[in-house]
């Protein structure tokens, strides 16, 4: 019995650790071939970037003779910003979901699935239409609206299911020792549900910083380019800087690396209680 569970842990184990090296392969491949000139791409595209085939021209293209920085510090921001939205105004409206009863509360509840089950993309249309009446395009405010949106039911799904776990015993001597309902929230509920706020920010944030089609069709103006269509100004009609697009793809991939970093032990507690729960 001992030795069939170490072979299982094994087994588990090398199939976890082939798949990452499977994940990982790709990025690893474009963080080193943007070190390397675009002859040695092509020559040897898996070989190390040493001697000859070292080349940092593709960062100082990207960093200082491009306006790259300014299209990723406007999807630093427009990600900041809805992350913020969709953390706050989701836990909240979770809160309260989960801790009152009233009428059209199931109904919410079934408008919010359906919300899941339908792509936004579907509205691109109406919402570009919805985006110019309201003279937001070219605005980074008009990113900002859209992905919170987008975000929204899928956090207050998750946030529901979870803070109905939690102990309204907790909550109700809060209650007893005069704490208003926003400190109820903000001192109580919100450190109870930091691993689910870890897990929905990871989740939400990938979308966010890797869309390509939103920034393209709302704004597209050049103060307001995201990181994504910034990659684009490196890939001309005949021509393609492949050091600048690597440069620009690996520097792209930083905020997402940091946050996982940042977030991690958050993160694997939120899904594993999601599991558990499950």
């Amino acid at each position: 019995m001992i030795m069939r569970e170490r072979v299982s842990s094994v087994s588990i184990h090398a199939i976890l650790i082939a798949y990452s090296l499977l994940a990982l392969f790709p990025l690893v491949l474009i963080v080193i071939n943007s070190f390397k000139t675009k002859k040695a791409i092509f020559r040897e595209p898996t070989g190390l970037p040493l001697g000859d085939s070292f080349s940092a021209d593709g960062y100082a293209s990207v960093l200082t003779n491009s306006d790259f920085p300014l299209y990723f510090g406007n999807s630093l921001v427009v990600t900041c910003v809805s992350l913020a939205l969709i953390l706050l105004l989701g836990a909240m409206a979770s809160h309260a979901l989960s801790e009152y009863r009233f009428p059209g509360d199931t109904f919410i509840g079934i408008y919010l699935i359906l919300g899941i089950m339908v792509p936004i993309r579907l509205g691109t249309v109406a919402l570009l239409e919805l985006i110019v009446g309201l003279g937001l395009a070219n605005t980074l405010t008009a990113l900002i609206l859209v992905y919170t949106a987008q975000g929204l039911p899928i956090a207050i799904f998750i946030f529901t299911e979870f803070l109905r776990s939690v102990s309204r015993e907790i909550k109700d001597s809060a209650r007893i020792d005069g704490l208003s309902e926003y400190r109820i929230f903000f001192e109580v509920v919100v450190p109870l549900v930091r691993p689910v706020i870890a897990t929905v920010a990871v989740f939400s944030m990938i979308p966010i910083w890797n869309d390509l089609w939103f920034p393209l069709i709302l704004s597209p103006g050049e103060d307001t380019r995201t990181v994504t269509l910034g990659v684009q100004q490196f890939i001309g009609q005949y021509t393609v800087n492949w050091g600048a697009v690597l440069a620009a793809l690996s520097v792209a991939i930083l905020p997402v690396l940091v946050m996982y970093v940042i977030f991690s032990k958050q993160l694997i507690r939120g899904i594993t209680a999601g599991a558990v729960k499950g």
